[in-house]
This record gives structure tokens, sequence and C-alpha cells, in this order.
């Protein structure tokens, strides 16, 4: 089993404005037209799971869904999505152990964990094995941070660096344990 993150950050850890606003991930729009990893990032799961908030972000972007793989949101507040998604994306409710059991029991073990909480969340029980970081040199100054306060601290290793196009850089963290 395992529990990743590929996520994008301003420089200062923001992962979105304070309004959600996420236009700053196009402040190098070139970027948009090289590989980044992502489809073999996505490749190698089996299903993303996202909280609330990052779904109703994604779900309102125009166009095809974005998303290979199913998506489960963990939500309490749900009760169901557009009918456009259906058989997309799954709502799933319950304590994060509980919603960890119900995927593997669906034979899901290779996870992407998406959006704020929900990381943090995951973080705060140690259930993070290896986090994709992309880092857009931009300071936002204030929004959606990335981390937030950990029982203890969590060590990972940098097993790869890479810079794209001299302004972006993305880091590959494993978890050492």
């Amino acid at each position: 089993m395992k529990n990743s993150v590929f996520i994008a950050t301003s420089l200062d850890g923001f992962i979105a404005g304070k309004n959600h606003e996420l236009d700053w991930l196009s402040t190098f729009p070139e970027i948009d037209h090289i590989d980044t990893g992502f489809e073999e990032f996505t490749a190698r799961i089996d299903a993303i799971l996202m909280g609330r908030n990052t779904y109703e972000v994604v779900a309102a972007f125009e166009g095809e869904w974005f998303y290979q793989k199913p998506v489960y949101v963990w939500s309490s507040s749900l009760s169901d999505v557009p009918a456009r998604l259906q058989n997309k994306v799954f709502l799933i409710k319950g304590d994060l152990h509980e919603v960890l059991a119900q995927l593997h029991h669906q034979g899901f073990h290779k996870l992407y964990i998406d959006g704020g909480k929900t990381i943090q969340s995951f973080l705060k029980e140690d259930l993070i094995d290896e986090m994709i970081i992309t880092t857009i040199p931009i300071l936002l100054g204030s929004g959606i941070p990335m981390f937030g306060g950990l029982p203890k601290r969590l060590t990972f290793e940098c097993v790869k660096s890479i810079r794209f196009l001299d302004k972006v850089v993305q880091n590959h963290f494993v978890r050492s344990r």
C-alpha cells in the first residue's frame, strides 16, 4: 500500500490562494507544454482520494474530466455528484482509517492523495509515503497552506530534483522510516 502526493506549491508553501484561486499556477504558461511527470505518476496509482474543497475547484473546470482513474471525494457533507461525473467520481465518508479500509477493500492500494486538508490529515497520521512537489517561484503571501501542524517530525529523503525551463523546480521526496 502506498499513499502519494503530486502537487504544486508557491515559493511560500501555498497550494492555492486565499480564495482557492489557482491562476498563479500559470505564472509560466510554457510549463504546461512540457512533460513534468504527471502522466507517469498517474500511471502507477490505482485511484485518487481528494477532499471536498479540491473536488469542488476541479469539478468547476470546463471541458473533459481531467482524471483517468477513479476519484474518491472524502466528504461528510456532499450527497451526490453531477450526472457528467457519474462512474468517475465517488463519495466516501468516515475517519481516515475507515476511508483507507474501504478503498483497500475495493482493491485500491496505490493512492494519489490530493487537497490541503486531506494531505495534512494523512501527514498527521504519518500515512504519506512519497511527495512530488513542484515549486512555482511566486510568493502568494497568504492562501491555503500545503503543510500544517504535526504531532511529530517526519523525515523524508529527496530522491530526485528536476528544473524545468530554468524556472520551476520539482522535488521527489520519499518517507524515511
